[in-house]
């Protein structure tokens, strides 16, 4: 909701922002509630002076928040929240500019104004200014510059920024690829519950790019991706569960390991569209089935099922 933007921006509006954001607790309510119309009619009547009511109608625009999304309008709201120093909404400003949403694009000044949320404590800003440094659009191109700017917010902590940097070096093409710093990122963001980032990582320890290879790690994060429903962690799960190390005494996969192996490849077959990942989770089904007791089926397809509900399409 809008009001965590606020809370991100300690600050920014010296002086001003508490009156401000006081007037709006009514159209704050309302929109918590989930009453969209309700809540865009309250921000609406302080549109003329309010910055916060200015960029909070730019989101529900945007966000598609009981409405059609408007590009378009959203960033006209937002660029009159941002002419009045709302860090997030220089921000989207920068984002709309770089696009040509609204105006002709123009990369220099959106620059100017992440550089000007960056200021104003939206740190990540730096990252997008950073993406125009290393493809030197709006700007001459500087690599090492663009690197260092994400590397700053980074360093502050930031997961997203963490993610941006670890992508960088493992797949921008304008930049030397470091697969080391790559798997080190990752591994910062995946530590902060970065769904994302925790299937890189485990991908990358899996066949031991940027360091040795580590199943038991690799598997460790996957499956921490794939049980809060990021559903690319699904059939990486289910294939290192089926490469496990067999039980010494029998000779088969443990028993725990064939349901693990069952519970991911469903949960890939429900979320799954690629014709080649189909095919692979269709040998692995037939690889399980052969050999899995019918009778765990009902209860095993019941996990599977509540677990999609509870995740959706995430």
């Amino acid at each position: 909701m809008a009001i965590l933007f606020f809370a991100a921006v300690p600050g920014a509006f010296a002086g001003t922002r508490k009156d401000i954001a006081a007037e709006l607790q009514a159209a704050q309510q309302a929109l918590a509630a989930g009453d969209y119309p309700k809540a865009y009619a309250r921000y609406s009547r302080h549109s003329a002076s309010n910055p916060l009511a200015q960029f909070t109608l730019g989101l529900f625009h945007k966000n598609g928040w009981g409405r059609p999304v408007d590009e378009v309008a959203a960033c006209r709201w937002f660029e009159k929240s941002a002419q009045k120093k709302i860090p997030a909404a220089q921000h989207y400003l920068g984002d709309c500019l770089v696009k040509g949403t609204h105006r002709a694009a123009d990369s220099a000044a959106a620059l100017g104004w992440y550089r000007e949320a960056a200021a104003g404590g939206h740190l990540i800003s730096l990252c997008s200014a950073a993406d125009l440094y290393i493809k030197g659009q709006g700007v001459d191109k500087d690599v090492k510059q663009g690197l260092e700017l994400c590397t700053q917010v980074a360093q502050a902590n930031s997961p997203p920024a963490m993610l941006k940097l670890a992508n960088y070096y493992r797949e921008v093409t304008d930049v030397p690829q470091d697969l080391a710093a790559a798997r080190y990122w990752y591994h910062q963001a995946a530590e902060r519950h970065v769904h994302e980032a925790q299937y890189r990582l485990g991908v990358m320890l899996t066949e031991g790019q940027g360091g040795e290879p580590d199943a038991n790690t690799a598997l460790f994060w996957l499956e921490t991706a794939a049980g809060e429903g990021y559903a690319p962690a699904y059939l990486p799960v289910a294939i290192l569960y089926a490469n496990a190390e067999v039980d010494p005494k029998t000779g088969a996969l443990k028993p725990e390991h064939l349901a693990k192996i069952y519970l991911w490849n469903s949960a890939a077959k429900a979320r799954t569209a690629a014709p080649a990942q189909l095919a692979e989770i269709d040998r692995i089904e037939k690889m399980v089935l052969a050999v899995m007791p019918e009778s765990w089926r009902p209860d095993l397809d019941r996990k599977v099922a509540e677990h999609l509900v509870k995740y959706g399409n995430k």
